[in-house]
């Protein structure tokens, strides 16, 4: 199912393309096509996850895609014992089909919850570029074992407090800021002159805090600010990092790591727009390590484009960027999704508002597709995800 992405050539924007007139009728035109090759898929997103019978201590984390189970004493160090670990905690991390935009959840109108394969895509691309980093000696990350496509077991880490944001181009949020006449970001000054979605001379780290940081100086009380790195030198215990050094090892394994996705991402025609990275320290005292945590380089914490029409002077989103755009063009208002002092007519949006069933299975498709471009493999899909989840996790004697 390509037509869609096949119209997007010479189209700057999904908000150019009329849905009714251009893309519903081709949907139609393609239906039976398009049934029988994506729509097989429909009834196999994983949206709940915080339900499994999985043994854990404590409550259960649910965030905008994924659950964490933290587990018991006993089951951290049995588990530590089988992959030859020293005793500390750990966790399964279940990802979800779930899509999230605008800090809310959005559904189709045939009852579609989440975007089948979206899950297993984004495992399968932050294992594939941990996996990377640690061949080119970048770091580590906090992966124990993948016993199913859709989870994890993960080491528990200290987070670093930063949402470590990288940027090569000028575009998005950072644009729009621009183009308003700002030409400061995170303490950096941006020249005179520059155009939309133009390349940067240099890669751009544009910080923000990661969760609420009270009682600093110059730095709001919300989540997700845009903060400077003196802010951050200034006040290392708050954001937990040890000393300047840290900061200079974050920003360093950021600037590598985004290095390397570039590389790799070019062999396949995307560029590699920006991205967020997530870091946090594991062991104790002077030996302690950092090391990659969350995921990295995925569709839904980066930006692509199409390399080819890129060097034509058009964009076509490739990523995550493309639902935003394509919710943008869907809704009856965008600007309830644009202005965060409309918030609650947003999440009443969410609550109300259907997208069509092909448009999902079209982010459906993305994702797998880049999922099965950047690994080199075909992406492994759950025809029951729940039943085989819990089968193995009862191989590790982690069911309840």
């Amino acid at each position: 199912m390509v037509l869609t992405r096949k119209l997007y050539r010479g189209i700057h924007s999904i908000s150019e393309l009329n849905i009714d007139k251009v893309v519903r009728p081709l949907y139609k035109e393609r239906k039976n096509n398009f049934r029988g090759s994506f729509m097989a898929l429909f009834e196999k997103a994983l949206v709940k996850t915080d339900d499994l019978p999985i043994r854990h201590a404590g409550e259960v984390h649910s965030g905008k895609v994924r659950s964490v189970y933290w587990l018991t004493e006993e089951d951290s160090k049995r588990l530590c014992a089988r992959y030859g670990l020293e005793d500390e905690e750990l966790a399964v991390m279940v990802i979800s089909d779930r899509i999230s935009a605008y800090e809310c959840i959005w559904q189709s109108e045939g009852g579609l919850k989440g975007i089948p394969g979206k899950g297993a895509a984004l495992n399968a691309i932050a294992r594939y570029w941990f996996t990377r980093f640690e061949e080119e000696g970048l770091a580590g990350n906090h992966i124990v074992d993948v016993p199913h496509p859709l989870v994890w077991v993960v080491r528990k880490a200290r987070p670093v407090m930063v949402e470590a944001i990288a940027r090569q181009y000028i575009t998005g949020s950072m644009w729009r800021s621009y183009e308003k006449g700002d030409r400061e970001i995170c303490g950096i000054t941006l020249p005179e002159g520059l155009k939309k979605n133009q390349k940067l001379d240099e890669l751009l780290i544009t910080p923000s805090t990661k969760g609420i940081i009270e009682g600093v100086e110059g730095i709001p009380e919300i989540d997700d600010v845009n903060i400077t790195r003196e802010q951050i030198i200034n006040n290392l215990d708050i954001f937990n990092f040890r000393s300047a050094e840290d900061v200079a090892t974050y920003e360093k394994l950021l600037t590598e790591g985004f290095s390397l996705i570039s590389g790799e991402l070019e062999k396949i025609g995307k560029v590699f727009v920006d991205t967020k990275f997530e870091f946090g320290f594991i062991g104790e005292g002077e030996d302690a390590k950092m090391i990659y945590i969350d995921e990295i380089g995925t569709p839904d914490s980066s930006r692509y484009w199409d390399s080819e029409l890129y060097a034509k002077g058009e964009i076509r989103e490739d990523s995550k960027e493309f639902f935003r755009e394509m919710l943008q063009a869907s809704v009856p208002d965008k600007d309830v999704l644009l202005n965060k002092n409309r918030m609650d007519e947003r999440k009443a949006l969410a609550d109300s508002f259907r997208l069509k069933d092909e448009q999902m299975m079209e982010v459906s498709r993305l994702y797998i597709d880049l999922a099965e471009k950047i690994t080199g493999q075909k992406l492994p899909l759950s025809d029951s995800p729940k039943k085989e989840i819990t089968e193995a996790l009862a191989v590790l004697g982690l069911i309840q």
